[in-house]
């Protein structure tokens, strides 16, 4: 096996701190006597700590949409979409300070609503919003903005996500779950025709 790059070895060691401790951790001269090299080492190959997190960000969103664009989707729209929120939920669960870094850090170059979204630039909202027009398409849903509605479907799961990261909750994780299930379907019936 080729030894790693020397960029991949930082962001590794980068992705590990984040996951442990934060991103607060994660800094340049952390980064850097963890790999063994100097700060100025890690400068070469990131141009700050904002470049750096935003890799993180970046590689934790491509591996989210992957998953998303291999689900194998079938039934009904409302279990199509439940399968896309369980696989949110899965993977913001697995990796709860990546996913933070993700959605609620300010971070440069993140996709903004609504222009990002409705132009197709979100590979982890255009699933839900493909199984959304299909729904509104067959006469299952009721005609309205998809995106609007992806938006408010995410903000919604995403909320919930980061009140019981935040030990808002006191559920056990299938508890948790159940809130998350019960909270999309009564948003969802909403929307049913």
């Amino acid at each position: 096996m080729a030894p790693q790059p020397t960029s991949r070895k930082i962001a590794t060691t980068a992705r590990r701190v984040l996951a442990q401790e934060g991103s607060d951790a994660v800094t340049m001269r952390r980064i850097a006597g963890e790999v063994g090299i100097t700060a100025m080492a890690v400068y070469r190959h990131y141009p700050n700590r904002a470049g750096l997190l935003n890799v993180l960000a970046d590689e934790g969103f491509a591996e989210l949409a992957e998953q998303l664009q291999r689900a194998r989707l079938s039934g009904s729209t409302e279990k199509k979409l439940e399968k896309l929120m369980n696989i949110f939920l899965d993977y913001s669960l697995e990796n709860p300070r990546l996913f933070e870094l993700m959605f609620l850090e300010p971070r440069e170059g993140a996709r903004q609503f609504p222009g990002d979204f409705r132009a197709g630039l979100s590979p982890t909202a255009n699933p839900t919003a493909n199984v959304l027009q299909d729904g509104m398409t067959s006469d299952v849903l009721r005609e309205d903005d998809v995106w609007e509605i992806v938006f408010e479907m995410g903000a919604l799961l995403q909320g919930l996500i980061m009140l019981y990261l935040g030990g808002r909750m006191s559920l056990s994780e299938k508890e948790f779950r159940g809130l998350c299930r019960r909270s999309f379907t009564r948003y969802l019936h909403g929307i049913y025709k």
